[in-house]
């Protein structure tokens, strides 16, 4: 099946299907929009970003249960301003959950790392070596 998006055929992929967000809106329990996702693949790996400034490392939680990733963070803040007038006490919380399907057969599970720096929330995802492309292989005419 061929798509045109703007006049530019796009040809969905499997990848597309494999990396399906089964997150069911963008909005979190706490209505607060979901953060952004980018999804990479080349011959290696997969790499995802999620863009998540403010957060420290300690606030996610990853893991892959049935070729399902999932990713999670809580964060919560409390600022206490107190005078001889008055106090005030202001509380923040955040938190957010995206799920997506990896494709069966293809990654390297035991292999995955995650990074958090400036802001972003980075997991290199390896493929087996089953996975990765092969080269052309010349078979000679006898």
């Amino acid at each position: 099946m061929l798509v045109k998006t703007s006049g530019i055929p796009v040809i969905p992929t499997i990848f597309d299907d494999f990396f399906r967000d089964w997150s069911s809106s963008n909005f979190s329990r706490t209505n607060t929009t979901l953060p952004a996702v980018n999804i990479k693949e080349d011959d290696e790996q997969f790499v995802v970003k999620v863009a998540v400034p403010g957060m420290d490392k300690k606030d996610f939680n990853i893991n892959l249960d049935n070729n399902i990733l999932t990713i999670q963070s809580e964060k919560e803040a409390e600022n206490n301003d107190e005078s001889e007038n008055y106090t005030r006490k202001e509380y923040s919380y955040q938190s957010f959950r995206r799920s997506f399907t990896l494709p069966k057969n293809v990654v390297d599970s035991d292999k995955i790392e995650a990074n958090y720096v400036n802001g972003e929330l980075q997991i290199i995802i390896p493929k087996l070596e089953i996975a990765k492309p092969k080269p052309i292989k010349l078979i000679e005419v006898n």
